[in-house]
């Protein structure tokens, strides 16, 4: 293991160039044309032959034999201002605020080591860099395109990089059990009946159907679920009408659940339209409930997980953990759209650390000023590929 990871560290100067060049060049959801390509070409340069699959997912195989094992690296960045003033800032309005131009980074390196291990590999292993795991589609989009077929994939892995937490950089966290809530999207469409303002006995006002509808929402978390079943039910747009004279002829609410358990899930997205529908009801209105998009819940394989582990401890040594040894985490609020894979096949997640908070790296995933500890790339790789000739030996 120590020569994989002084391989890795061998390595470390070409992986900072590959992560400034997809971090400058961030695109987002399923239009990444200039990322794509990039990693296509750094993929041939490695000897491999990257193929297409569905929208902008790229796969490449190393090895052979029937055993395969999945390794998936994310490359979609956010439609939000970069911040950073790194130099390699990106210029176009989007940015990898959550790291997933270190992801797809570790797993080109990955793909490098275990190039020039091929012979030693007692099986395949699938590369799979995927797009639009922001907005929680492309998972899903790579599965319904065939990505666990041909050859039929046995395991799977993940990693994502943490920063703003106070965690030393370069740990790991291996993951049990559900690591990652279901996320759904959700509208309540609204439908009143508008007059003026000093006739409201004329209308139905939807403005006030709506703020019922939101508040009746509040109150399934809060009294209907368990507190041993975590959720987080939020509303994070409520509008309706123009003008403070007129009742609004029509509203919308827009909000997000997440759940841990897909029984409590589906509880309450049907307790979600039962209120919405007869709330609006009782006040002479209509209402129409639409979920769009999301994932279900990332189950992390118990066999899996203790390999992992135990291949991250011989690799990094004390600086490894599992999640059960951290206790809750509100970390574990995001949603990751590699549930879809994880539902299909065993799989694991890693966490791995690239920015303590106590050294500086203050600002979370997903803020327009959070910064990365480039000095994690290697790690990250060499994580990758041990992972895989681990699992390939059993």
């Amino acid at each position: 293991m120590k020569n994989l990871l002084n391989s890795a560290k061998n390595l470390q100067a070409e992986l900072i160039k590959h992560r400034r060049y997809l971090h400058q060049n961030a695109e987002v959801g399923f239009d990444l044309p200039k990322t794509s390509e990039y990693i296509k070409s750094q993929l041939k340069n490695i000897g491999l032959t990257p193929k297409e699959v569905g929208r902008y997912a790229l796969t490449a195989e190393i090895g052979k034999g029937k055993t395969a094992f999945l390794l998936r690296a994310d490359m979609d960045g956010l439609p939000i201002e970069d911040q950073t003033n790194e130099p390699f800032a990106c210029k176009v309005g989007h940015m990898h605020a959550c790291g997933h131009d270190l992801h797809a980074t570790m797993l080109l390196g990955a793909a490098k080591l275990l190039k020039a291990r091929e012979k030693e590999l007692k099986g395949r292993v699938k590369l799979l860099f995927q797009p639009a795991e922001e907005i929680l589609e492309g998972a899903k989009n790579a599965v319904g395109n065939g990505v666990l077929n041909n050859p039929k994939i046995d395991g799977a892995m993940m990693l994502h990089v943490l920063t703003g937490v106070p965690l030393a950089g370069g740990s790991v966290i291996v993951a049990n059990g559900v690591s990652a809530p279901a996320a759904d999207f959700f509208s309540v469409e609204v439908q009143g009946k508008g007059c003026h303002g000093s006739t409201p006995w004329k209308g139905v006002d939807a403005s006030a159907v709506a703020a019922k509808i939101l508040l009746g929402l509040q109150e399934i978390t809060a009294k209907e679920v368990s507190a041993f079943m975590p959720s987080v039910l939020s509303v994070g747009n409520i509008s309706a009408g123009n003008a403070g004279n007129v009742l609004a002829d029509s509203g919308i609410l827009q909000g997000t659940l997440r759940t841990f358990d897909e029984g409590t899930r589906e509880y309450i997205k049907t307790r979600i339209e039962e209120i919405a529908k007869h709330t609006a009801k009782a006040f002479r209105a209509k209402a129409r409930v639409k979920f769009e998009g999301g994932c279900p819940s990332l189950l992390n394989d118990e066999k899996l997980s203790a390999l992992a582990l135990q291949t991250a401890q011989e690799l990094l040594g004390e600086k490894v953990f599992s999640s059960a040894e951290m206790g809750n985490s509100e970390e574990k609020g995001g949603s990751e759209d590699f549930a879809y894979i994880s539902r299909a096949v065993p799989s694991v997640m890693l966490a791995l650390s690239a920015g303590d908070s106590k050294e500086g790296y203050a600002y979370p995933l997903h803020h327009p000023k959070v910064r990365f500890d480039e000095g994690v790339l290697y790690i990250g790789s060499a994580l990758y590929a041990a992972v895989a000739l681990k699992y390939l030996e059993k």
